[in-house]
Parts: C-alpha cells; sequence; structure tokens
C-alpha cells in the first residue's frame, strides 16, 4: 500500500501530436486487450453503480484562474489556499480523494479555504478528455460533483476506454448536470485551450507528478507512507 501512495509522475513526449489528435475523442484500448462492444457497455453499466445513490450537493460558482495555471478556482479570495493537482485517470490520485475528498469539500462549503483544482491531462486522451469534462461542469457550478463522481467510477486501468464522450456525460448527469450547454461542451471539447493551459503550467511550478498539494504556495510534503486525512487536515491548519 505504501508503494500506491508515491505520485504519478508525469510524462514527456511531442506536444505538437498529442494536441493535434485530441479534438478526436475516439478512444482506443491501450491495455492489449480487445473488448466487444457489449463487453465494453457492461463493464461501464458496472462501473455506474457505484453511483447509484449519489447524492448532489449545492451548486458552487468558481472561476478560472488563468494566472494561476488556468485551476479551477472555488473561494477566490479566502485567507487560505489550496492548490490542488491531478490527472483524473491518476489511480493515486483516487486514493487521495478517498482519504480527504470530504474533508476538502467540507472546507469549500462552509468557504475556510480557497481551493484551486489544476486538472491535468499527461496520462493520455481519455485524461483530456475527462479534463476538458471537469471545465464544463465547473461552468455549471457542479465541479465539486462531478469530481468526486468521476473518481468514484474511476477505471483500475489508464485508457480503457472508459472515458468517452457518452460516459463523461452520463456522469454529468449523476452529478446533476444535464444542461444542453454541458453536454455540448463536452461533446465539442469546448474547453480544450484550458486543458492544454494547464497541462503546459505544470513546469512553471514544478510540478512533477500527481497528486501535488500546495498550502498557500508552499509544497506540502508528507510524513507518512500513505494517505491520512488527520496528517492533511493539521497540513491546512498550520499554514
Amino acid at each position: 500500500m505504501v508503494k500506491q501512495a508515491k505520485a504519478t509522475k508525469a510524462s514527456g513526449g511531442d506536444n505538437f501530436t498529442r494536441w493535434l489528435v485530441i479534438g478526436m475523442v475516439t478512444l482506443v484500448v491501450a491495455t492489449g486487450a480487445i473488448f466487444s462492444v457489449v463487453g465494453q457497455k457492461t463493464k461501464a453499466n458496472e462501473s455506474f453503480i457505484a453511483l447509484k445513490d449519489f447524492k448532489v450537493g449545492a451548486a458552487v460558482a468558481a472561476t478560472v484562474d488563468t494566472n494561476n495555471g488556468s485551476g479551477i478556482s472555488i473561494n477566490t479570495g479566502a485567507a487560505k489556499t489550496i492548490d490542488l493537482w491531478e490527472d483524473p485517470q491518476c489511480p493515486v490520485c483516487n486514493t487521495f480523494e478517498v482519504a480527504n475528498g470530504a474533508y476538502i469539500d467540507d472546507l469549500i462549503r462552509a468557504k475556510k479555504a480557497n481551493v484551486v483544482y489544476h486538472v491535468l491531462s499527461f496520462l493520455g486522451n481519455e485524461s483530456v478528455a475527462a479534463a476538458n469534462a471537469a471545465y464544463c461542469a465547473a461552468d455549471e457550478g457542479h465541479y465539486l460533483d462531478f469530481h468526486k463522481a468521476m473518481y468514484l467510477v474511476q477505471p483500475a486501468l489508464e485508457n480503457s476506454g472508459f472515458y468517452t464522450t457518452q460516459n463523461l456525460i452520463k456522469i454529468g448527469k449523476y452529478a446533476g448536470l444535464e444542461s444542453p450547454s454541458f453536454v455540448d461542451c463536452v461533446t465539442k471539447v469546448s474547453k480544450l485551450d484550458l486543458v492544454k493551459s494547464a497541462y503546459e503550467s505544470m513546469a512553471k511550478y514544478n510540478v512533477q507528478g500527481t497528486p501535488t498539494v500546495f498550502f498557500n504556495g508552499k509544497l506540502w510534503e508528507r510524513k507518512s507512507g500513505t494517505f491520512l486525512v488527520e496528517e492533511f487536515s493539521a497540513a491546512f491548519e498550520a499554514s
């Protein structure tokens, strides 16, 4: 379990090719196995069972901070700031979310912290599609719900073919996002410029993997081998 808690490292690559092919949200399975269409649908349906009793919270306004890596900022101007860098496909980010997600959600809803979510996409085209959908959700005031729902159904394998346009729209429905504007934004990959900006900002902030957390601009370096909400909350209070 200690190994699982290590950050997922970012990888480089040919950025021209990477961003050239992004508009095609026909995603390929990169696991070496070939699944039938029926098999894929069955697997997707099983994943969505995790959202069966999902409760949508009150809408929370969010803005995109173009001066801070195009992060999704909630409660801008609060006394304390948490910058959280994640990739939607990152399994360690999911571990972090399980441990600390509810605590961070409470901080936001109680307006105790400005939380800036930096939605990264270095793990491939499915991360790009999911990050785009996250920005679409932020426009509608339901980023927190979409963020939570997306991790609840995160596949065990990266680039498994799960984060399709259809499934991202379905995740949105569970998170209270059923407007034509959200569907259109996800379908047309309308936030690609912001996704690209967030990805490129990693170098500026020396972010080399996910999850990465800054408290008031200072990098958080946890002491334990896994994520503990007690450690995270203590670090926030001390910041």
